[in-house]
């Protein structure tokens, strides 16, 4: 990857005898969304705290936009923004008096404080709540303010840990499009989160970290690949017509097997979507009869269970 905007080179950071990170590495390109996903105490919060300055590494190599982040912090946390796990905007302040604030410590004149706030309280979605405390505001809209607060300086960089922990599923539904919208703008994302379906909608590449090591690292659809296939199940009208079904799908190169529980299933793995036709078609040039047809793939949730417990030694739970 050609100048990746934010970039750990072999990262290790220890704590006494703890080692926190052990020799992380992680690229990500401008514009993009990087999710490291992994269980607490994997060291998400750890390399993020390295990468916007707040802790040095014990080793290794740290950069945001070609910035050494250890050599060049105050340049550094010029370009980033962060939130944390908790929502960390003034309660007692309303919406439109955090981030004025937030931008008057910047630098900004009142003015260009008060119109940075109204852009991204309408960016948001926050305009008409923007006069109420913040202490009145629903958990996503907290978490929507404190996002927003973050980009107060226009930052290239936006680390975002756990940001929608806590929150109902509209409340997350709503920030997933906020970050969508920020990569849109060409904000690089760097995204800690334990929620496997937040990772497989909203990043590109994941890296899995498991006690301070990286496991595996890919888009969602490369460590789904990486763990299991995508199966087709066919429910034939009878039991009597699984031999039939399982010759002609074996004669046409699919690896059939007939379903353990002695029902007139037939499990087919298949290499792509795609191939749902071909054993479709198979089945009714052999002339027996499909009562219901069903497609599934791995799911991060399988590439979770399966990577972080093999780093542990551990058997993975049937």
């Amino acid at each position: 990857m050609a100048n990746p905007m934010i970039e750990a080179i072999d990262v290790t950071k220890s704590f006494g005898d703890v080692t926190a990170l052990n020799g992380v590495s992680v690229a990500v390109p401008e514009g993009s969304i990087h999710g490291l996903l992994g269980h607490n105490g994997a060291g998400k919060t750890t390399l993020v705290h390295i990468l916007s300055t707040l802790l040095e590494p014990t080793s290794g190599t740290a950069r945001i936009g070609g910035l050494d982040v250890s050599a060049d912090a105050q340049e550094v946390r010029r370009r980033i923004g962060l939130t944390g796990q908790f929502a960390s905007v003034d309660e007692q302040l309303s919406g439109r008096e955090n981030l004025t604030l937030i931008a008057r410590l910047l630098g900004a004149s009142r003015r260009q404080a008060l119109a940075r706030a109204d852009e991204l309280l309408e960016l948001f979605e926050l305009t008409e709540a923007a006069k109420r405390p913040a202490s009145t505001y629903s958990g996503g809209m907290r978490r929507r303010l404190d996002i927003g607060a973050s980009l107060v300086g226009s930052p290239q960089v936006i680390f975002l840990d756990e940001p929608t922990t806590g929150l109902d599923p509209n409340s997350r539904i709503a920030v997933w499009e906020v970050i969508e919208r920020l990569a849109k703008d060409g904000v690089s994302v760097l995204l800690t989160t334990q929620y496997l379906e937040e990772a497989d909608r909203l990043c590109e590449r994941i890296t899995l970290l498991s006690k301070g090591s990286v496991v595996a690292e890919g888009t969602p659809a490369e460590l789904k690949a990486a763990v299991g296939q995508r199966m087709v199940t066919v429910t034939l009208t009878a039991e009597s017509e699984v031999p039939a079904a399982l010759r002609a799908l074996t004669g046409a190169g699919f690896r059939a097997t007939a379903a353990q529980d002695s029902s007139a299933a037939v499990g087919v793995p298949v290499a792509a979507s795609a191939d749902l036709a071909a054993v479709v078609r198979t089945l009714n040039e052999a002339h027996t009869e499909i009562a219901e047809l069903g497609f599934s793939e791995p799911t991060l949730d399988d590439v979770y269970l399966r990577l972080t417990h093999e780093s542990a030694g551990t058997p993975v739970p049937a």
